[in-house]
Order: structure tokens, then sequence, then C-alpha cells
């Protein structure tokens, strides 16, 4: 019995030998080794020997690439006014012996030295400028955060500058500014529209009445053209028909009726060369029973004209008045 305990007491002690000499360390890992309470040595990815009660290995360091993002900060600009700056932080332990005794909590000391050094940045700068000089910021806040980390064995890859939330009254005013902005910016817009608009709506209409007044004188030229052409085609037409007085006042006569067919004509005026041709068609058809020459109805057969009445012919009695052209005619035949 005695034995069994002793046995399983013996047992127990190798493996728990056994497990402090030998340690695992994984990738990307690294692991500090501590003999009797200083540093011995840095273990890398794989097994490793330890003296077991002599050796001691403190908690593994990551070496990968960390994301740390910070709560927001109030931070006052050059103008006085506090706003919020929320900022990432990515990083890497590049020493595993410094970050293990040159700082006792790296984290805590990278928030601080980025609030620290993002007040001296933001402390130089208007609020419009914080607004759109967040590369600059970045930069900065780089440089001076690498700079005082490399000692703790870490190294500051990139700073991040999430959201910078200025106080709810000044984000209203910049909220109208902007709205007026927009506002004045369409309405430029709209007027540069209607300018256009109105200017090419002159032009177009400029052309076409450049182009209507070219096709009416095109028109008009070709009309009288025409119109010209036919006077002077009825002009050879009526002098190479020779025609006689009586053939006109018969013409004359015929077209009468057509001026008075207009619905809009409520007036008929008789011009003055309608008695002459009346008289002439009179004379046309007296003559016409009795000679086809062009003396009259009175003319004899031997050319003479019959005595006229000595007694004058009244307006009132219808008859019509004498023809002018007649006067010489007569005078050649009584001679």
């Amino acid at each position: 019995m005695v034995a069994g305990i002793v046995a399983a007491v013996v047992v127990i002690f190798l493996v728990v030998l056994f497990a402090r000499t030998i340690r695992i360390v994984p990738q990307a890992r690294a692991g500090i080794v501590e003999r009797l309470g200083s540093y011995n040595r840095t273990l890398g990815p794989g097994p490793a020997i330890l003296v077991p009660f002599v050796d001691r290995m403190r908690p593994l360091i990551d070496l990968r690439e960390q994301v740390v993002s910070f709560p927001p900060q109030p931070v006052i600009t050059e103008d006085n006014l506090t706003i919020n700056i929320d900022t990432v932080l990515y990083f890497t332990v590049n020493d595993a012996r410094s970050a293990t005794y040159e700082v006792a909590n790296p984290l805590q000391a990278i928030e601080q030295i980025t609030v620290t050094t993002l007040r001296n940045v933001i402390g130089s700068l208007t609020l419009e400028q914080a607004l759109t000089s967040r590369d600059h910021i970045n930069a900065q806040l780089r440089g001076v955060l690498d700079e005082a980390t490399n000692k703790w064995g870490i190294r500051v890859n990139r700073v991040e500058i999430k959201s910078i939330d200025p106080p709810p009254t000044i984000q209203e005013a910049m909220e109208k500014q902007m709205r007026a902005e927009r506002d004045r910016r369409a309405a430029i817009l709209t007027a540069e529209g209607v300018k256009q608009a109105a200017i090419l709506t002159a032009e177009g209409q400029q052309k076409a009445a450049v182009l209507t007044a070219e096709g009416e004188r095109q028109a008009s030229i070709l009309r009288a053209e025409g119109e010209a052409k036919a006077i002077s085609t009825v002009f050879e037409a009526i002098h190479a028909g020779n025609p006689d007085p009586k053939l006109l006042s018969y013409q004359y006569l015929q077209m009468l009726p057509r001026l008075a067919q207009g619905d809009s004509n409520k007036v008929f005026v008789i011009p003055s060369e309608f008695s002459q041709a009346v008289s002439g068609l009179g004379n046309m058809l007296a003559g016409g029973g009795t000679t086809g020459l062009p003396g009259g109805a009175g003319a004899s057969a031997n050319g003479e004209r019959p005595a006229e009445s000595p007694e004058p012919s009244s307006p009132a009695s219808g008859s019509a008045a004498p023809d002018p052209r007649e006067a010489p005619r007569d005078k050649t035949h009584n001679s």
C-alpha cells in the first residue's frame, strides 16, 4: 500500500517535471524565459526545453498586427470648439523583451500618448481644417507615436480617425451652411440652364426667321416671274389675235359677274367703262341685223349713216350714252 502511494507520487512528480521542462511556442508568438528571476532568453515558435524549478516562462506575446479602438476623446480646436475624435490604432510588437520590460501596460501607454498627441495636433487646426485634413493628422500622429513607442519594441503601422463629432449646435449650423451653399449652386445652375435655353431659342428663332424670309423672297420672286410671264403671254396672244373693240366689250361684260362672286363683297362698284362697254355691245347687236361693217347700226348700203335726231336723249329714258370712239368713225363715213 505504501509502495503504491510512493509510486503514484513519483509518477505525478515526473509528469509535472516533464511539463515544466518541455514547452511548445505556437507560430507568431514569443516567449520570455527568466532564470532565477532575471531575463535569460526569448523563445521562438517550436518546442523548447527549460530547467525545471529554475527557468520560468512569462505569458506569450502576440507578434501579429493588432487593432485597438480608443473611445472618443474631447479635443479643443484652434477656434475654441470642443469636438470628440474617435481613433483606431494598428501596431505590431517587434521586440518581445522591450515590450515586456520597458513598459508595464503597452495598450494603456499607447492610448495615453495617442490622446496627448491628438490634442496637440488638433489644437493647432481650426474645425474646418480638422474636418478636411485627416490624412495630415494621421501622418503626424503616426510619426509621433512611432518615435515614442520604438523604445518599447512596438511599431505603429497606421493611425486612423474614425469620426470627428462637433457639438450639436455646430452641426446644425454646418448643415444650414451646406444647405444654403447647395441652394446657391442649384440656383446658379438653373440660371445657367435658363440662359442657355434662351440663347438657343433666340438663335433658333433667328435662323427660322432668316429661312422664312428667304423662302418668302424666293416665292415672291418666282410668283412675280410667273405673273410677268403670264401677262407677257396674254399680251402677246391679244396682240397676235388683233381683237376689235366689240370683242373686248363682250369679254369685259363677262368678267363683271366674277368680280361680285366673293363672300366678302357687300358693295359692288360699277366702273366708268361699263357704259362704254354697254354702248359698244349695243352697237354690235344693232349692226348685226343690217351689215357687218364697223360703222354701226345706222350705216346704209353705200356706207353713209342716217341723220341723227336733233333731240338729245335724256338719261331717264334708259338709252345708252353715245360712244366717244364712234365720232371719228362717223366723220369718215359721212365724208
